[in-house]
């Protein structure tokens, strides 16, 4: 499972030209599901997400995470985060798990993240968005589950 995190001072996305989530400063996650991810993996960038200091303290320092500053989350499902792109000129998504279980594990992140307190505003699964991001830094970080430390 992986999860491509920007720091933002505002974002949006809308389906069908209207808005369905909103946040201030916080994060926008871009959530991938692979074949082979289970609950753990889900939950363990869940924490992972809320935890991770990437927003600068007094004195410019990486110090503080989401929960520290009370940001906000805007989760949206993104399979091509799955891309092979190894052969040929068009990617290949046949790593990424088949919408059902796809759903369910992203569902499964987006409730641990709110278990965290903060607000999480969500897209719409398997559904064309528009994303306005307004990255802050800018700072993009790439987690992996299977990349665990």
């Amino acid at each position: 499972m992986k999860a491509l995190l920007q720091r933002v001072s505002a974002a949006s996305v809308s389906v069908a030209g209207e808005v369905v989530g909103r946040i201030g400063r916080g994060v926008v996650v871009l959530v991938g599901v692979a074949h082979g991810d289970s609950e753990k993996d889900a939950r363990y960038l869940a924490q992972r997400t809320v935890n991770l200091r990437i927003f600068s303290d007094e004195a410019g320092r990486f110090n503080l995470s989401a929960l520290d500053i009370g940001g906000e989350l805007l989760v949206v499902s993104q399979f091509t985060l799955l891309a092979d792109t190894r052969k040929g000129r068009r990617p290949s998504f046949t790593d990424a798990a088949p919408p059902p279980q796809a759903e369910e594990l992203f569902e499964l992140f987006v409730s641990e993240a709110r278990a965290s307190g903060l607000g999480v505003e969500t897209g719409h699964f398997q559904q064309h968005m528009q994303l306005e991001i307004h990255n802050d830094g800018p700072v993009t970080i790439m987690l992996d589950s299977r990349e665990k430390g």
